[in-house]
């Protein structure tokens, strides 16, 4: 007989945002290791982008109940402005009554033993705390960032509302899952009082049985003469260090200038034809508008997100990818890394090289890492990568490696943290 799990997680099929895979991966992998997930989470209305696909990926006999959500700035703005009041502590905090009553009614009625919620947004954490508060089930914190980091918030009210949100968070809930050692680290000092055995890392990863049905569009490592395409996936930063593509667009502008590089129609024996792509930035406006700053409108562009499979297909299907991360966030992995990984393309990464995306990278054998802001090295290494690639010399990811961080895997370990919770209290 299946154990119960209520799963508290905002990001869920059809929402179009990283985190969602890990909550979907964990609620369809934990049926084989004996527990059986029950989903709250919002209706489609309060995502901005969706992806109506991978409703698909939910298998059918998951209880999943969707609560009325609204956007606070799509939907209880004027002319773009909003109460503050409707987006305290985030812009869907109007699911928080419906979710708690309907979490208590679900707990009331299947009783499931352990109660799991998923960070980012707030509002998640505010309701599984008071699930937690109200019947004394063990809680699971799934932190994959920090709520308070470097100048963020930036508001200082806010700033404060989630650092107390964090710690209280942190102490009552049973066990705090991160996604990185770095995280885990950062976090334990943060809070020194905790105890150890409190923190339990489970990495993201990748879904091997999705992943599979594109490994035959992967290009073989080949002498290659046609352009290359490098392609980004995600949200990209222009006001900071942690995810700006300033520093690689000003290398390829001083690149085309010195002929090495051109556009795909540009290519010869001498130049290498390149096409860059970087997907769904969230800041398209900003980003174009640096593009055509330095002329590569015709060698660069942003384009509008995919849905998933869609996304993974281009990754498979490019000849180099790309990673944007500054030191400032050295404790963190993009869940993009271990998708990039599978894909088993090469990947060049503009991130600190003591951080963990690093290690990771370099434990898969991977060694094309840069740091972010430092266009004297960036320059050598892109040429290097480009190279590379058209020679068909390319370091791919160490399969052995890689096979470690299937989302399977994770959900099994999850499961383990769950079946001693279940111990404790019997």
């Amino acid at each position: 007989m299946h154990k119960r799990l209520l799963m508290v997680a905002f990001h869920y099929p059809p929402a179009l945002a990283s985190g969602t895979q890990r909550a979907l991966s964990f609620s369809r992998d934990l049926l084989e290791f004996g527990w059986e997930p029950m989903i709250l989470t919002t209706r489609a209305l309060a995502h901005e982008k969706i992806d109506p696909e991978s409703l698909d990926e939910i298998p059918p006999d998951i209880l999943v109940q969707r609560i009325p959500a609204l956007d606070a700035a799509r939907h209880l703005s004027l002319r773009g402005r909003y109460f503050r009041a409707t987006a305290w502590p985030d812009r869907w905090s109007s699911w928080y009554p419906g979710a708690v009553a309907w979490g208590l009614y679900l707990i009331m009625r299947h009783r499931p033993q352990v109660i799991w919620s998923t960070y980012p947004i707030p509002t998640t954490l505010m309701i599984a705390h008071t699930l937690h508060r109200l019947t004394g089930l063990p809680w699971v914190v799934d932190l994959r960032d920090p709520l308070v980091t470097g100048q963020h918030p930036r508001d200082p009210g806010l700033k404060k509302t989630f650092a107390d949100l964090e710690r209280k968070s942190v102490e009552r809930a049973t066990k705090v899952v991160v996604s990185t050692a770095g995280l885990k680290r950062f976090l334990a000092a943060r809070y020194p009082e905790l105890p150890a055995e409190k923190w339990v890392m489970l990495p993201n990863g990748f879904d091997e049985k999705i992943f599979r049905r594109f490994d035959s569009l992967g290009k073989p490592m080949q002498p290659r003469q046609t352009p290359l395409t490098l392609v980004h996936g995600g949200t990209l930063y222009t006001g900071s260090e942690e995810r700006n593509p300033g520093p690689l667009l000003n290398v390829l502008a001083q690149l085309r200038k010195q002929g090495r590089i051109g556009s795909p129609e540009e290519h010869g024996p001498d130049r290498i034809g390149l096409r860059v792509i970087l997907r769904a930035t969230s800041h398209d406006d900003i980003i174009n508008a640096m593009i055509r700053k330095r002329g590569l409108a015709d060698l660069v562009v942003t384009a509008p997100p995919l849905p998933y499979q869609q996304a993974l297909q281009e990754m498979f299907q490019a000849d180099g990818l790309l990673l944007f991360q500054g030191e400032s966030f050295n404790h963190l992995i993009p869940a993009k890394l271990f998708e990039y990984l599978r894909a088993n393309r090469p990947i060049l990464a503009f991130t600190g090289a003591q951080g963990d995306s690093a290690r990771i990278l370099r434990e898969a054998g991977m060694n094309s890492v840069i740091p972010l802001t430092e266009e004297a090295l960036i320059l050598p290494a892109l040429l290097e990568f480009l190279e590379r690639i058209r020679a068909g010399t390319s370091e791919l990811p160490d399969r052995n490696i890689v096979t470690g961080y299937s989302r399977r895997i994770q959900a099994q370990r999850l499961a383990g943290v769950c079946d001693e919770l279940v111990r404790r209290t019997t």
